[in-house]
């Protein structure tokens, strides 16, 4: 109890300054000066050079605590990307511009095979909470997960989880359709210029076509660890950035809402690319989904989201820490590069507990 007391203390001291990067990032001189031990991040930065992280760093209370590897180097972020899109969504659910409501056939979203009836009455909020009930094949190469998909009809609109990369390629063109900008576009105006990110570049966003599978292209982001850091600053702070409103916080608490638990998502719901641990599913966006603790005091991870994609890269952002945790894995060179979940959880695990407080010296030895 005592140790999450000043976790606690430790948070309330670090939100009391909104502080937010510039060109570019504050640092934390002394860890210990914001409750963190210094020896700990040490063993953590070694458990990371003995492992395939690229890069990572950790901002908390908007300043960069933590630096691992190359931060500026652009490359994939494979599923981070459907995180990013629901960014992009979000402006539009606040102000009430997109119905979700609207049915796949309403948006024109017809495949090369044609949706069987019951797949029609899907809707925009199905595909983006992974709801579909439409199994059809989204990538023109053979992908392991399309393995265990479901027979198609086996469960209307809505039922049924599944991690499915036809769902999210989907929700891509729908919100082209919707708004009338490209993605990357809007990728641009709507988020990399207004919190200045560092190493964004418009040309080497690239859409990946699925023909002759799928008419639903991936919509592929290249980012850096440090812009990814930025923007997950921006969801731990509403969607406020330097006091002007990027995306409204209505918009934010909406993608990050639990929509389905951990306990609904059964081991064929999900591609070995996906396994959730202890996540369940919002809109693009993995959410922490453990019980509540409703007493004075909160376990770290409590209200935590994440984004996550193929090979370790990540975005998690932990409140009660003030905490963002931007990590990457570079698959452009290779695929066969990875850090799991698990590795991962370990890694945000090990970060928890370099947090000590401003006073506990004891948990520093």
């Amino acid at each position: 109890m005592i140790y999450k007391l000043l976790l606690s203390l430790a948070f309330v001291s670090v939100a009391a300054t909104q502080v937010f990067p510039a060109e570019d990032w504050e640092r934390v001189d002394k860890p210990e000066s914001i409750g963190y031990s210094s020896e700990k991040l040490i063993a953590l930065r070694a458990w990371l050079k003995a492992g395939n992280t690229t890069a990572m760093m950790v901002s908390v209370g908007g300043q960069s605590l933590f630096e691992y590897g190359d931060l500026k180097l652009v490359s994939k972020t494979a599923s981070v990307r459907k995180s990013i899109l629901a960014m992009l969504y979000a402006k539009r659910f606040a102000s009430g511009k997109i119905d979700v409501n609207r049915t796949v056939k309403d948006l024109g979203l017809d495949d090369v095979e044609p949706f069987l009836p019951i797949e029609r009455r899907a809707t925009l909020y199905d595909l983006v909470t992974a709801r579909s009930g439409i199994y059809l094949r989204s990538h023109k190469e053979e992908d392991p997960g399309e393995r265990l998909l479901p027979k198609r009809g086996a469960y209307p609109p809505g039922m049924n989880f599944f991690y499915h990369n036809w769902d999210f390629n989907a929700a891509g063109t729908a919100f082209e359709k919707l708004t009338g900008l490209d993605i990357h576009d809007a990728l641009e105006t709507d988020l990399a210029r207004p919190i200045g990110m560092q190493d964004f570049n418009r040309q080497r966003q690239k859409k990946v076509s699925e023909m002759p599978v799928s008419v639903h292209p991936e919509y592929a982001m290249y980012l850096s660890t440090r812009d990814m850091a930025r923007l997950g600053l921006l969801m731990l702070r509403g969607g406020q950035w330097r006091g002007k409103e990027v995306i409204p916080s209505f918009g934010i608490r909406e993608i990050v809402k639990l929509v389905t638990p951990y306990r609904d998502m059964s081991p064929a719901s999900w591609s070995s690319l996906a396994k959730p641990g202890r996540w369940g599913y919002g809109i693009m966006w993995w959410v922490w989904d453990a019980p509540v603790w409703n007493g004075p005091v909160s376990g770290p991870f409590q209200g935590a989201f994440a984004a996550r994609g193929a090979n370790g890269q990540f975005i998690v952002v932990l409140p009660l820490l003030e905490m963002v945790v931007a990590h990457k894995v570079d698959i452009d060179q290779t695929s066969e590069r990875e850090v799991t979940l698990h590795e991962f959880q370990t890694i945000l695990q090990m970060l928890v507990a370099a947090n000590c407080g401003q006073t506990n010296r004891e948990c520093w030895q």
